[in-house]
């Protein structure tokens, strides 16, 4: 985990909301999973301790994080609680040697026969007949894990979220980790916020020096999130 006193360049910061816009996921739910939380008297540890610490802050988010709530999410999706998912995750720790084991490529080819034990333990018939089912699990992650990127220890490095062909991609290394348009390397966000302000995408291209095809590759993103988000 990342202290303030820490560079987070090359490791993305983003709040629950703004991660939450970006997998489609309720920041609360994410705040949840990453702090832990008291019910009906019993308190529930986190799923994982997040990448960057930014003390009294609040919860923020790594590009790691980022995508390993992907995965967690998903399974939690298909009716695995919260804490056998994280009792999966220190399980695939000890087989991966990774803090956020489930997005790793090592994960994605080794790691069912771990959720199948845990889905054992939990005894509910549904998930167990699911888990043994050929490419279930395999099914789980790639959906989850779709159009991202790795390096060669297997680690995920960049993620389009809508595709490569949308020219948008979300990197750690670049812009804090928040969402650019490729040909440019400017912030979606500003591209379209240029956009509303100017009136135009011809008015925005000019305003910030870039192709009209760049703005509107980020209005089309910005859209097809919000409308997603809507879904």
């Amino acid at each position: 985990m990342l202290k303030p006193s820490e560079n987070l360049i090359g490791i993305g910061l983003y709040t629950p909301a703004e991660a939450g816009r970006l997998v489609q996921i309720r920041p609360a739910k994410i705040s949840r999973w990453l702090r832990g939380h008291d019910a009906n008297g019993k308190h529930y540890d986190p799923l994982w301790r997040p990448q960057v610490d930014l003390g009294e802050e609040g919860i923020f988010l790594g590009f790691r994080d980022l995508m390993e709530i992907r995965v967690a999410s998903a399974f939690i999706d298909q009716g695995l609680s919260a804490q056998r998912v994280r009792q999966a995750i220190e399980l695939a720790r000890e087989l991966v040697d990774d803090e956020r084991p489930l997005s790793t490529a090592r994960f994605r080819t080794d790691g069912e026969s771990i959720f199948l034990h845990v889905v054992e333990e939990d005894g509910q018939t549904r998930l167990i007949d699911l888990f043994r089912r050929q490419y279930a699990f395999q099914g789980i992650i790639e959906r989850s894990l779709r159009n991202a990127e790795y390096d060669a220890t297997g680690v995920p490095t960049r993620w389009w979220p809508l595709g490569k062909s949308k020219s948008v991609v979300v990197d750690p290394t670049r812009s804090f980790g928040q969402p650019i348009e490729v040909e440019t390397s400017v912030p979606v966000e500003v591209l379209a916020a240029a956009a509303a302000a100017e009136g135009s995408f011809e008015a925005a291209a000019r305003a910030w020096d870039v192709p009209v095809r760049a703005v509107r590759r980020a209005v089309a993103f910005r859209r097809e999130m919000e409308l997603r988000k809507a879904a």
